[in-house]
């Protein structure tokens, strides 16, 4: 039986995390900051990959609906941000890193035909 050298793999692995570390560097540096954003009503709202808010503006015509409606229609706006932003990571990402790693950490393509796909380029061609 061959023997499995560990220090063998474990450079193998480094190696090739080190090349998709460096390649997805370079494509963000290309892109920009992958972000996902909605708006609906007078209500703008940008999320970062996971979720995170970074940019929330009310107008305020928004305003007359109350608090209950609006609160309602931020957190709409931010799953379909999210998922946008999600969509963004996968299809930035997937060309250095395995689809089914990407989706296990919650970055998925969103299908042309739903109505959160947006159209937009990752230093190359559209989607």
């Amino acid at each position: 039986m061959a023997e499995f050298d560990v220090e063998l793999a474990s450079a193998r692995i480094a190696e090739q995390a080190a090349r998709a570390e460096s390649e997805a560097s370079a494509r963000f540096a290309r892109s920009g900051p992958v972000v996902g954003k909605a708006a609906s009503d007078g209500i703008e709202v940008q999320v970062a990959p996971g979720g995170l808010l970074t940019g929330l503006t009310i107008h305020r015509s928004a305003l007359r609906h109350g608090s209950a409606v609006l609160a309602d229609q931020i957190l709409e706006l931010a799953q379909r941000a999210t998922r946008r932003a999600g969509d963004r990571m996968y299809h930035a990402l997937a060309p250095v890193v395995d689809a089914s790693q990407l989706e296990t950490l919650g970055y998925e393509p969103i299908p042309d035909d739903d109505p959160d796909a947006e159209t937009y380029s990752y230093g190359g061609g559209s989607r």
